[in-house]
């Protein structure tokens, strides 16, 4: 998994299937909310995600009120996000 940031935007590229996956998303996640309080997530090509990286974008959105808009250039993890009723809460979209 390779993690790219540009201004607000944060590029995973791979899957997301390990804890230190998700130290490194939370690494880089963190170091671009302290300077912005909207980010774009794009996960390019992952079938899915780990409990631990919904759960901290989930804290992200309801208790930090970080605005935040996840695209999923997967089907197979969009679909994923629709059956956890995730979609509109991470205002997920298909890319």
């Amino acid at each position: 998994m390779d993690i790219s940031t540009s201004d607000n935007t944060i590029t995973i590229v791979g899957n997301i299937k390990s804890v230190s996956d998700f130290q490194d998303i939370k690494t880089a996640i963190d170091a671009v909310v302290r300077h912005h309080d909207s980010i774009k997530l794009k996960v390019v090509d992952s079938l899915s995600i780990t409990s631990s990286v919904i759960g901290y974008l989930n804290k992200l959105i309801l208790k930090d009120k970080i605005n935040m808009v996840l695209e999923v250039g997967d089907k197979q993890l969009m679909d994923l996000l629709e059956d956890l009723n995730l979609t509109e809460l991470f205002k997920a979209r298909k890319v």
